[in-house]
């Protein structure tokens, strides 16, 4: 069966989505298996997709705004371009995903799993991301204006051209650890290690 291992609401998403409606703004797809799918530019605003599985899942161009993905798997997902502003993504493990150029403004991104997550490019102005694990993310050329990043594990991450400074660092501890983050100066000088 080709469509075997998605589940009801999956199936009744795909059905949606092949019919050409990529509407589905406010759906409840709480615990759906979308694994694998390609939804690039589908309009999910205000979904609810907790506790879904959209690992592998194609979501580039999608729009996802004020979507609840709380506690989702979105593992090697790519969301290149997506529009996640406002999202709730608490608990998430978004380890290996692609959000290049993704729209992450006021997402809600506390005690998420982000490992070697590629950000480069993305808008993660006023963001929370305290308590998170960035740990070897790509944050290269990011705006990350205003980001809570209390408690967030940067170890191992590269933050070369973001709008980042030393200051934005103050309050984060894992940052004094023997791995550290890499970010360009506002002269253009690479700066490792920790902060003086």
């Amino acid at each position: 069966d080709l469509f075997g291992r998605y589940s009801v609401k999956g199936l009744e998403l795909l059905k949606t989505y092949c019919t050409g409606i990529q509407d589905c703004t406010d759906a409840n797809l709480h615990g759906a298996d979308l694994r694998g799918m390609n939804l690039s530019r589908i309009n999910l605003s205000r979904a609810d997709l907790s506790s879904a599985d959209l690992s592998s899942a194609d979501l580039s161009g999608a729009n996802l705004s004020q979507a609840n993905l709380s506690n989702a798997d979105l593992t090697s997902t790519i969301l290149v371009g997506a529009n996640l502003m406002d999202v709730n993504l608490i608990g998430s493990d978004l380890t290996g995903a692609n959000l290049a150029a993704a729209n992450l403004q006021q997402a809600d991104m506390r005690c998420a799993q982000m490992e070697g997550c590629n950000f480069r490019g993305a808008n993660l102005t006023d963001a929370d991301l305290e308590g998170a694990n960035l740990e070897g993310a790509l944050l290269m050329d990011t705006t990350v204006s205003r980001a809570d990043l209390r408690g967030a594990d940067l170890s191992e991450a590269k933050l070369t051209g973001s709008s980042l400074t030393p200051d934005n660092f103050l309050n984060v501890p894992h940052v004094a650890s023997h791995r550290w983050v890499t970010w360009a100066g506002d002269r253009g000088k690479t700066i490792q290690g920790q902060p003086v």
